[in-house]
């Protein structure tokens, strides 16, 4: 689907984009939830909160009655609306001179089963939601976890199982092995008779892996603390305490729901009471509810979550008078839906069929390090550019930004996995429709290349008017004199252009002020006198280090030296940027191959893995993740 679609953006948007089957309904996903938001309009609502306690009749012990909070209902048994302070003011008046009793109690103790142990999607919801991990770095994380740590006298150990899985299955012997644990650790108690079974209940679930879980429950997290990194702690810790609390009892607990009416002194005039033209006061029913915990059961290692607004309550009995504390109004709006965060968009992605537990980080990563969407306090943004995408391709190829459609077709490659249905018939039967789609849309689709938006700009080079024009990061401004004058300005998020962040450093180059401009890969310090000035420095205002060398430049022939990105360390020319001269970082290994007498270079793939090539490539294509021992190659020095 990409590698014909995307052409086809690039004609009519903008070069670097890209679609793919599960990307785009992903970010789709993200687009349609950012429209909801845009188009939400709140509404004011108001809930009404008393404070109770008990009436004693004991006035030395009257101040240690602790008090409780209850909602306000129900007005005359209907359910009530709040909907200004105005409605609210009154209620809270009537609330003040009414008396309050218990109208009924309903007492029952609740079971919180053994959460299950982790899948790969439930491990990044987690991992986010409680240790702040993006679902890229949970995976990282894991993959070191399962590969194996130096734990000390035992060697290196994989402390994990494989951590790309759907199943919540546990192997006998590992069950055997962590029930004895609890027993021995906790007491029988928190032992159930037979084992915990998890069923999942997502469709087409393929059980080729187990469950997450440590390979050795023997291995607590205190026991190999000092052996990990501070991540790797946090991250087993989690899968340790989830796999040991899925085979605990069930946490038990007695919950009490209480309603408490309203009540009014009586008229014993009949007299005036039959001449009364004021009517009644309305009866109002407030609610609440208590909870204790009677038995932890598995929250002694998965940790007790506290419920919105939990609280203990008194020994109440019903018809039981009340006193009134305090009435607290409190204005409220209807809140839009959320922003989905890396927990929440795996969690959809799950529940719709679309990835698989391998491709939820890949899915999440590509769509921000493409800039399709942003991330800001955890929270996903869709940008303008790839709103404008979606849309266009919703138009043009609605299957395919279909989320069933997708759906289906993951079964579809599942049954062709274990030859179900051959591949080359579900092929035939989405590639048909799909070619008439995209010639289709090679005519029809509407470019927004040729057509640049008038502004009321003025090029401050050339004195031509600016336009607005598409690039991969967005809409920016151009001069209309493309490509004989190459101005640009950004834009901000409501269109007008976006002024530089100002700084008091000077230009050592030629004296002009600093200022702050944003890259693809961050912030950093430019001259403000651009395009005559090109200095350019870090944020911290410090020039990037170098580190010299003895080899030259055999361009021309400055020292080369050793510069620093933030994807690693290169070798660059000295005279940069008149020389733009780049080479890899030798490692001072000689290449293994016999005969070759190149060096060993470090390299860097296009998804970022660093690995070493021979320098003499393509004549040699000696390839290593990890440098040959140096007593079975002959080491050199390492230059400067």
């Amino acid at each position: 689907v990409g590698y014909q679609i995307s052409p086809l953006l690039w004609k009519k948007i903008t070069k670097g984009l890209s679609a793919g089957r599960v990307q785009s309904v992903a970010v789709r996903l993200i687009v349609e939830r950012e429209k909801e938001i845009k188009e939400f309009k709140p509404q004011e609502y108001w809930k009404i909160t008393a404070e109770l306690k008990t009436i004693s009749e004991d006035t030395e012990r009257a101040g240690d009655i602790k008090t409780f909070k209850a909602i306000l209902q129900k007005s005359d048994n209907e359910n009530i609306e709040i909907k200004n302070e105005a409605q609210a003011t009154d209620i809270v008046n009537e609330l003040q001179k009414a008396g309050y009793h218990v109208a009924n109690i309903k007492k029952q103790t609740k079971r919180n089963n053994a959460p299950p142990p982790f899948t790969t999607s439930l491990l990044q919801q987690q991992a986010s939601t409680r240790l702040q991990f993006s679902a890229k770095k949970t995976m990282l994380v894991a993959q070191q976890l399962y590969e194996g740590v130096d734990i000390g006298a035992e060697g290196a150990v994989g402390l994990i199982t494989y951590m790309r899985t759907d199943s919540f299955h546990i192997a006998g012997q590992a069950l055997t092995s962590c029930r004895k644990f609890i027993a021995d650790t906790y007491g029988n108690n928190y032992l159930p008779e037979k084992p915990n079974v998890h069923a999942s209940d997502k469709k087409g679930t393929q059980g080729a892996h187990e469950a997450i879980r440590p390979t050795g429950v023997e291995h607590t997290p205190e026991s190999v603390k000092n052996f990990l990194t501070k991540d790797q702690y946090r991250l087993y810790e989690l899968i340790w305490n989830r796999f040991v609390a899925s085979q605990m009892k069930p946490a038990l607990y007695a919950v009490t729901d209480i309603e408490i009416v309203t009540q009014y002194a009586g008229d014993t005039n009949k007299e005036l009471s039959s001449e009364r033209t004021v009517a009644p006061p309305k009866q109002y029913l407030l609610k609440t509810r208590g909870r204790e915990l009677l038995f932890d059961g598995h929250t002694r290692v998965s940790g007790h979550e506290m419920e919105k607004d939990e609280q203990i309550l008194p020994t109440l009995e019903k018809d039981q008078q009340l006193e009134l504390v305090a009435v607290v109004p409190t204005q409220h709006f209807t809140q839009p839906p959320p922003r989905f965060s890396e927990a929440s968009l795996v969690k959809t992605l799950e529940k719709m069929g679309i990835g698989r537990p391998s491709t939820y980080a890949a899915i999440i990563s590509t769509i921000q390090d493409r800039g399709y969407v942003r991330q800001e306090k955890r929270a996903f943004y869709a940008t303008e550019l790839r709103t404008l995408v979606t849309e266009k391709l919703i138009e043009h190829f609605p299957k395919i930004m279909d989320v069933k459609f997708t759906s289906h077709m993951e079964d579809e490659l599942d049954k062709i996995e274990v030859e179900k249905i051959g591949w080359l018939d579900v092929l035939k039967e989405f590639y048909g429709p799909f070619k008439v789609d995209l010639e289709k849309a090679g005519g029809e689709m509407k470019s927004v290349k040729g057509t640049p938006e008038e502004s009321n700009q003025i090029c401050t080079l050339c004195g031509k008017p600016m336009v607005i024009r598409w690039g991969r990061h967005g809409k920016f401004l151009g001069c209309s004199a493309f490509p004989t004058c190459k101005s640009t300005l950004p834009l901000d998020e409501k269109g007008e252009p976006a002024t530089p962040e100002t700084t008091d450093q000077k230009c050592e180059k030629c004296g002009s002020a600093m200022v702050v401009k944003t890259s693809r890969h961050g912030k950093f310090l430019a001259c403000s006198a651009y395009p005559a000035c090109k200095n350019t420095k870090s944020l911290t205002g410090e020039t990037p280090k170098v580190e010299p060398t003895n080899e030259k430049c055999e361009k021309c022939g400055s020292p080369m030296v050793i510069r620093f990105s933030k994807k690693g360390r290169f070798m660059g020319c000295s005279a940069y940027p008149k020389c733009r001269n780049l080479k890899s970082l030798p490692t001072g290994v000689k290449c293994p191959n016999e005969g070759c007498g190149g060096d060993l270079v470090q390299r860097r793939s296009k998804k970022g893995g660093i690995f070493f090539g021979c320098s003499k490539y393509p004549e040699c294509d000696y390839i290593t993740k990890e440098l040959p021992n140096t007593s079975d190659a002959v080491k050199e020095d390492a230059p400067g």
